[in-house]
């Protein structure tokens, strides 16, 4: 009896020391998740993570790509619904808005203080800030420069560009050197969200009073000047494409392989699509941006400009996840902008521009440093990322209809602002 009384006393010694010593291992770890809506950098960011969890053995992070062909959107949508969303997730400035009540307040981190000009404006609710500014992008006019040194008989200048007479100069002297002039994609995104987007940066009385007066017709768009000079900006673009005889029927990937392999000098994009670029040029050419004019005055400030704005955002979720986790992933958001390795693996490896003025690294690709030069000279136009979600597909289809001849600037027009009236209420 003595004896069995001695093996359950050891025994209950051993399973409460494997209970403490367990107990600690279990409380150890703060796993957080990261919801990614660019599959095109999963792997880095992945990478990212390994490396933040090597420094911090006390968290695990896990990145969840949104599926080819699902939206993150959608994707989180799906997991709020099974009440599991993520930690932490990247969208887009407009999707971002629908869940800016489930998002924690950052109003106190210290990256507050060092994000570029107008860089949270999109995520500010009631004075609170409740997004983190993942990545900046910006587009233009991409040039091959070796096709632009052949035009114009030297080195190009980009500079010399600051009018829509200007641009009709350099597109003339490039089909004269054997080269079409420039590739003008047919994508409702680009030509929505991305081209006619244009336009509403630069309207004198604003963007929001714009669209008031299309609402409540006091604006006529047909006497609109930026409109009127958009429209012929447009008609520059599409009577020199490469596509100009079958303006629909090229694709994302057809543009960079023609500015890539030199059949193009220009392309109307943005820096996402150096990869793509990069993987057609086998001679390793030079690349930039060129902004695209909207009139003929050369003293307009707005023709020296391009398109430049943060494109994601990340926020934290308030609803399902506790504080040590919502803490954990601010620690993490912070490494992003102020540690050594954080830094070189957001610029370097994820390839970002970085939205802070207190990150000194540039991505090495050609694109995005023609970006931070742009935006270090002060000379860039808001990017209109919160336009409604269908904006890019129906006023990209009017667009369309325009540049392949089935309807005339009247009626596009026309369209443009009965989707805004449509917008009302």
């Amino acid at each position: 009896m003595r004896k069995q009384l001695k093996v359950a006393i050891s025994l209950a010694c051993l399973l409460m020391f494997i209970g403490c010593s367990a107990s600690p291992v279990s409380q150890q770890t703060t796993k957080i998740t990261f919801l990614n809506s660019k599959s095109e950098i999963k792997t880095q960011l992945e990478e990212v993570a390994k490396q933040y969890n090597q420094e911090h053995p006390e968290v695990s992070l896990e990145i969840i790509t949104a599926p080819e062909g699902t939206s993150a959107y959608q994707k989180l949508m799906s997991m709020y619904g099974s009440g599991s969303p993520a930690t932490m997730s990247m969208l887009d400035p407009g999707d971002t808005q629908t869940f800016l009540d489930k998002a924690v307040d950052l109003s106190k981190e210290k990256w507050i203080a060092d994000t570029i000009e107008n860089g949270l404006d999109a995520v500010k609710k009631n004075d609170a800030v409740l997004g983190f500014p993942f990545a900046v992008e910006g587009y233009g006019l991409i040039y091959n420069k070796k096709v632009l040194d052949k035009a114009t008989g030297g080195s190009f200048d980009p500079s010399s560009v600051k009018s829509r007479s200007s641009l009709n100069s350099l597109m003339a002297k490039i089909q004269q050197s054997g080269v079409a002039p420039v590739m003008l994609s047919p994508m409702d995104w680009s030509l929505g969200s991305h081209l006619l987007a244009l336009s509403y940066s630069v309207q004198p009385e604003g963007f929001p009073e714009f669209v008031k007066g299309m609402q409540n017709n006091s604006i006529d768009l047909s006497q609109n000047s930026v409109m009127s000079g958009w429209v012929q900006t447009l008609d520059l673009l599409k009577d020199n494409s490469i596509n100009k005889h079958s303006p629909l029927d090229s694709t994302y990937d057809d543009g960079a392989k023609a500015l890539g392999e030199g059949k193009v000098g220009l392309w109307f994009m943005g820096n996402w699509a150096w990869n793509g670029i990069k993987s057609n040029d086998t001679a390793n050419e030079e690349y930039g941006f060129l902004p695209l004019p909207l009139n003929d005055n050369t003293n307009d400030p707005n023709n020296s400009k391009i398109t430049v704005g943060v494109t994601k955002y990340v926020f934290i979720d308030s609803t399902a996840t506790t504080p040590q986790q919502q803490e954990e992933a601010k620690k993490f958001l912070n490494w992003l902008v102020y540690e050594k390795s954080g830094q070189e693996l957001l610029v370097n490896k994820v390839n970002v521009i970085p939205a802070f003025k207190s990150i000194d690294l540039v991505p090495t690709d050609p694109l995005s440093k023609s970006i931070k030069s742009y935006l270090s000279s002060g000379k860039t136009l808001p990017f209109m990322a919160t336009l409604p979600p269908d904006h890019g597909a129906i006023t990209g289809a009017s667009i369309q209809s325009y540049i392949s001849g089935k309807i005339d600037k009247a009626e596009l027009l026309r369209q443009i602002r009965i989707y805004w009236k449509a917008q009302q209420g």
